[in-house]
């Protein structure tokens, strides 16, 4: 009986699906000074339960976030006064962090944690779902009161908890959201996607995404404001306008690159149920001092992983294919390879005498984006070979309706 409970409850963690929701406040000037405090805090108890974690292991000792918690309210009173003037969760949700932080370290997934700086960390702290009332556009912050949001909460379900974040000079709150189990609609349709820096995405269907390069476009004016930054004495108001507008050049292209992921993954995963993409190696493409920036620009890591939790929440799954795979090089209608190919050939012409392709111009894209596809089908089971023959998506979507 036990085991049958322990099975529904995993179970149940798995089928729930929590969305997040981020808002931009518009809170006054005091209300903002009060965030900042906030945050302040939780900035100070992390790096107390951080410095005290280490102290106790280094001393062989088994430290915890509750025994943690436990030290520093006994003497938060007498010692840290300062940090009863604001809500509870900014003192008490540091702990927990640091204790998932380390447990995350010691399983190999994630590195040490490290001391949180005043001038380069991000402010934000935490509000349990306890703490928070949400009514219309209107979020409640112990010790503050009603913070004016930008819109409403976009989902209906019920709230989990909330992190209260500054992003350049803007503060913004990211509310998580349990809905309740829905049935996704399955799509039979598969596609295959090669990604690349002349163009973002290039579909097995020859739909062609091009690279927006919004880093590259606002160099200019980045160099301008960090050369203005730079010039400024330290700790006077001017150097601190010229950082916040640096930070909202760095946020506008964020902004901007969000955008066009956003919508592009949201097109692909509600149109398609299988999606094939490369398993790129993007920390050694990153060590390329020559197209680091590029690749940076480009996110691709970001696009596949966007891809990934979307298609899950809307049914569909994304099958990453090996980044050996030689999907450029071969010819998707009949597997001859092109070994001696490089980078600057943009068009692939096949060479095999008996293939139906034989001296046809290709784009080299989208015949790749055809190979990904195939290959993508094999791994899954839905095709026998990684090349079909014929190499369309009309055959390749058959034997997805067949499987």
């Amino acid at each position: 009986m036990l085991y049958n409970n322990e099975t529904n409850r995993q179970e149940k963690e798995q089928n729930r699906m929590i969305r997040a929701h981020k808002i931009r406040l518009h809170p006054t000037s005091e209300q903002a000074n009060a965030l900042a405090r906030a945050a302040g805090v939780a900035r100070f108890v992390w790096n107390w339960a951080l410095a005290e974690w280490n102290r106790q292991y280094e001393a062989q000792e088994q430290p915890t976030a509750l025994k943690l918690k436990k030290q520093f309210n006994a003497i938060r009173r007498a010692s840290f006064p300062w940090t009863w003037d604001v809500t509870k969760n900014a003192s008490d949700q540091p702990f927990l962090d640091v204790g998932k932080a380390f447990t995350a370290f010691f399983e190999g997934k994630a590195h040490r944690p490290k001391f949180k700086s005043k001038k380069r960390s991000k402010p934000s702290f935490y509000l349990a779902n306890d703490q928070c009332k949400i009514r219309d556009h209107r979020l409640w912050v112990p010790k503050l009161g009603w913070v004016n949001m930008a819109e409403n909460l976009r989902f209906q379900g019920r709230v989990l908890g909330a992190r209260i974040t500054r992003t350049a000079e803007w503060w913004f709150v990211s509310i998580q959201v349990e809905l309740p189990d829905t049935n996704p609609m399955e799509k039979a349709a598969a596609v295959g996607i090669d990604v690349g820096l002349n163009r973002l995405a290039t579909l097995s269907t020859g739909e062609q995404v091009e690279s927006q390069a919004f880093l590259t476009t606002a160099l200019k004016k980045l160099r301008q404001a960090n050369k203005r930054l730079h010039r400024r004495k330290v700790g006077s108001k001017n150097r601190d306008k010229a950082r916040r507008k640096v930070a909202r050049l760095h946020y506008q292209i964020v902004c901007l690159r969000q955008d066009v992921l956003q919508k592009l993954t949201t097109r692909l995963t509600e149109s398609y149920g299988i999606i094939g993409v490369e398993n790129l190696h993007l920390k050694g493409l990153l060590k390329n001092r020559r197209l680091a920036r590029a690749f940076s620009d480009a996110s691709l890591g970001t696009l596949v992983r966007l891809l990934e939790a979307k298609a899950t929440q809307r049914g569909g799954q994304v099958i990453k294919v090996d980044r050996f795979f030689p999907s450029s090089k071969t010819c998707h209608g009949c597997g001859w390879t092109w070994d001696e190919m490089s980078l600057k050939d943009r068009i692939f012409v096949c060479q095999n005498p008996s293939c139906s392709y034989v001296h046809v111009p290709q784009d080299r894209d989208h015949n790749a984006g055809h190979n990904v596809l195939q290959e993508a089908l094999r791994l899954i089971g839905l095709v026998d070979q990684a090349v079909s023959g014929t190499g369309s998506d009309e055959d390749a979507n058959l034997a997805v309706d067949a499987g």
